[in-house]
């Protein structure tokens, strides 16, 4: 293929780079600073630190403008609720009083005033906190941190745009505030943020910026007239302001639809598409649209979200048809690349061949510059990068890492009978009643327990061969003790291990697993200062030995009570991974379910009669548009049926998903047929439980009644008061008392505290039902 240059130079960008830091410098002083441990001061000049940083990594690399306002210390929805002061009044004395105090309190909560509600990011493991909106707001605009970023790229010489999230997905993603109609529409708020905007453009333009970026990404889902007609009248607002930057408005994760054609009539200077996996449809929908004479288009051919190296030529094909399109057409990833590691050049324990199958944010970086350079000046003047590039992709496709006949074979001869369980729910029920001998609101926790200094320190000292495996084992026993010893004494119905030998609850099975790989530094925000290493998803997976059932069995061995099983599901095995783009993520699914549903085997075999298989990805990775859900949620709940389809009736079989919209799925929960799950409900107000009974759910179900994302305690009459909401929809024979999430992020003072306080309010519930 031979591309000709075109008419004009493209130019290269990126619309964020991930945060954290090379080595989560940023966690790091965050954490510190919440310890006391690191000033203010500090903290600041660390972040201004990985800002200059980011943004020379991007210079060196050649992209010609970067991205400003895509840093954040916590999250940058949270940075728009402060950008638009729509602050919640019970944080507004503690904004007041210490700015970033006040920011963390809305993040995290204090003992006494609860934090806001936390969700995922459409259909990533990314989470954001949900603004709090209702008719009483009032919007004002501090566009001050924006302002002093975007003077901070320009003073080291740097062209720059910065970014915002626009005031269309800021309205759709936020709820209504406490106090507030249940059936308010944020929306309705539109023309009272507009100005608040315009006077950020505004801000910003006098600072010096020429572009600034809207990201609208809740553009891609469906939406209804109404809201279509809201960015209609948002953009042309906002397009027909004299003092402000020109606007290029940015979407992602999947097709724009319907709304391209709105934002191709708006009068603003430009649009940013994505063109990758789904978003590919963006291409055809353009040319229906007429294009966008007169507009920049910046076109997202570098996938954002996925670690494997980009297809050049393809890409470079795409560009081509789209400089028909468009006056001018500039290059980017699909998104911010915040979903993706930093860099592969760190990673010494991957095989050499397999490292050229992967591109990190700095190796997308490069394809996009690539890409620009090949736009601009024709294929020749990259010839030797495309040379690679092609061999790179064919060393993949040929390698027999990525195809195993054998589980192949095994995931093809699934039958229908290996996907349901041998008996109904109500068969199952009694059995297992009779068999555990539960009492009435059974309490348990989600699984891991808090994860202490001193086990990473033996972690690490493991892996850096100061102990060996003996020394290390004997600590995760020790752990274990300690755990069990816990529970027993606090009165908990339902034990777990605690996961003291896991680093984290994909990458553990992922490292246990055929298939798949792991990375040492491969490090990605999910939220705040929390940051995880999604593994790998290479070839075909299978499972070589148990990977739980030693631990477990020692667990059970301590205590007359019964210990969980915990393993992850394969969903969410798949969507905390970055997985394989070669094939079908059904076919993925199923394999993965394959090998679960092994270990399910052996625990029962052991010995363990509640086996948990946490599913907290199934609502994350529900796809963005309805018309592709049906298909998905079919193949995922399939995948865990499959998982547990295999043991006996009085084994009961449990689930957890936790931060998610789950109104939205419903009756997939129904379809896994799980005996019992457990879902996050302690921001919501137990929102989960109502449509539950909505649904006529017929299971047993655990709303959450403690926040573990939050350092506060709840006391025993709060949690006492929660737990009546839940009673209000779920009869005491089926509700389950539990945290909304695994403990491993708390400290052990308030993991003690609050599962003492959770315990006392099941008992003294079970006293009144007892009476009444």
């Amino acid at each position: 293929m031979t591309t000709e240059p075109a008419t004009a130079a493209a130019r290269s960008t990126v619309y964020g780079y991930p945060r954290q830091g090379a080595n989560r410098e940023l966690k790091k002083a965050i954490e510190g600073y919440w310890k006391g441990r690191v000033t203010a001061d500090a903290l600041r000049a660390t972040a201004a630190g990985l800002r200059r940083t980011n943004w020379r990594r991007l210079a060196e690399a050649g992209v010609d403008e970067v991205p400003t306002g895509d840093f954040s210390y916590y999250d940058h929805v949270l940075d728009t609720t402060v950008m638009v002061g729509a602050i919640p009044a019970r944080h507004r004395e503690a904004v007041a009083a210490d700015p970033l105090d006040g920011y963390f309190a809305m993040a995290r909560g204090t003992q006494d005033v609860a934090p806001l509600e936390m969700t995922k990011w459409f259909d990533t493991n990314y989470h954001y906190l949900v603004p709090e909106l209702g008719p009483d707001t009032v919007f004002s605009a501090d566009s001050a941190r924006q302002v002093a970023e975007f003077e901070e790229a320009l003073a080291l010489g740097l062209t720059a745009r910065p970014v915002l999230v626009g005031p269309v997905t800021f309205l759709l993603l936020a709820k209504p505030a406490p106090g507030a109609p249940a059936d308010f529409d944020p929306l309705t708020l539109l023309d009272r943020m507009l100005p608040v905007y315009a006077e950020v453009l505004a801000d910003l333009r006098a600072a010096g910026a020429e572009w600034v970026q809207l990201d609208e990404p809740a553009l891609v889902q469906d939406r209804t007239p109404a809201q279509l007609n809201a960015v209609r009248r948002a953009y042309g607002d906002l397009g027909v302001l004299t003092d402000r930057p020109k606007l290029l408005i940015a979407s992602y994760f999947d097709r724009l639809g319907e709304a391209l054609p709105v934002l191709a009539k708006a009068p603003v200077e430009g649009l940013a598409l994505d063109f990758t996996g789904a978003a590919e449809a963006n291409l055809d929908a353009l040319a229906a649209a007429g294009g966008l004479p007169g507009k920049r288009l910046v076109a997202g051919v570098v996938d954002g979200r996925n670690i494997w190296v980009n297809d050049l030529e393809k890409s470079l094909a795409t560009l081509g048809t789209l400089l028909g399109l468009a006056d001018h057409v500039d290059v980017s990833a699909s998104c911010s690349l915040l979903h993706v590691p930093i860099d592969t050049a760190v990673e010494r324990d991957i095989e050499p061949q397999i490292l050229r199958w992967l591109a990190f944010a700095e190796q997308k970086t490069r394809e996009v510059v690539t890409l620009a350079k090949g736009l601009a000046q024709g294929t020749g003047a990259i010839g030797a990068e495309l040379s690679a590039n092609r061999s790179d992709l064919a060393s993949r496709t040929n390698s027999p890492i990525t195809l195993a006949p054998d589980v192949r074979a095994r995931a093809a001869a699934v039958s229908a009978a290996d996907v349901r369980r041998s008996a109904s729910y109500p068969e199952r029920s009694a059995a297992q009643r009779a068999h555990l001998g539960l009492p009435l609101l059974p309490t348990t926790t989600i699984g891991s327990f808090p994860q202490t200094d001193e086990l990473r320190s033996a972690r690490a000292d493991l892996r850096a061969g100061r102990i060996d495996t003996g020394g290390y084992e004997e600590r995760i026993r020790s752990e274990i003790q300690e755990v069990i010893a816990f529970q027993e004494k606090t009165g908990l119905d339902v034990l777990v291990h605690g996961e003291a030998e896991r680093n984290d609850m994909v990458q553990y099975f992922a490292e246990r697993l055929t298939g798949y790989l792991a990375t040492r530094h491969g490090w990605v925000q999910s939220y705040g200062t929390r940051c995880v290493r999604p593994p790998i998803l290479a070839g075909d997976i299978s499972r070589p030995e148990p990977m739980t059932v030693r631990w477990t069995s020692y667990a059970q061995s301590l205590t007359p009570r019964p210990v969980k099983g915990m393993l992850t599901g394969p969903v969410t095995m798949l969507a905390w991974s970055f997985v394989r783009d070669d094939q079908p993520l059904a076919d993925t699914a199923r394999q993965v379910a394959l090998a679960l549903r092994d270990e399910v085997d052996d625990l029962e075999a052991s010995g363990t009669s509640v086996i948990q298989v946490d599913e907290p990805a199934l609502r994350e990775t529900l796809p963005l548009r309805a018309a592709d859900r049906a298909a998905y949620l079919a193949w995922a709940t399939e995948a865990f049926r499959l998982t547990t389809g295999g043991v006996r009736p009085d084994t009961q079989i449990h689930t957890h998903m936790c931060y998610a919209e789950f109104g939205d799925i419903v009756q997939a929960i129904d379809d896994l047929d799980a005996d019992v799950i457990s879902l996050e409900a302690a921001r919501s107000h137990m929102q989960v439980a109502r449509e539950l009974a909505a649904h006529g759910y017929p299971r047993e179900a655990g709303p959450g009644v403690y926040d573990i994302h939050s350092p506060r305690v709840p006391s025993t009459e709060e949690t006492t008061d929660l737990l009546r909401v839940g009673l209000r929809a779920l009869p005491a024979e089926r509700l389950w008392v539990n945290p909304d999430c695994g403990l491993k992020t708390r400290g052990w003072p308030e993991t003690r505290a609050a599962l003492e306080h959770l315990v006392a309010a099941a008992r003294a519930l079970r006293a009144e039902l007892s009476t009444s």
